[in-house]
């Protein structure tokens, strides 16, 4: 939940922290990495690929068929 949406103080101060943490140690993992993780649907797909080696678009097609 982002903390616009938040409905409460306390949820929006752990809103806050939660995301300022993630930001945190995305920032050290590209420093350990050397370089930028990729992000929006280049991160899904990568992510995916990590899994089995297959896209997430060809694994649909496997479940299609």
């Amino acid at each position: 939940m982002g903390i616009e949406n938040a409905e409460t103080k306390v949820g929006k101060a752990a809103a806050a922290g939660l995301q300022g943490s993630a930001e945190a140690e995305e920032r050290e993992t590209e420093a350990a990495k050397g370089s930028d993780l990729a992000k929006g649907a280049d991160r899904f797909e990568e992510r995916s690929k990590s899994s089995d080696g297959k896209s997430a678009g060809a694994k649909q097609q496997d479940a299609e068929e």
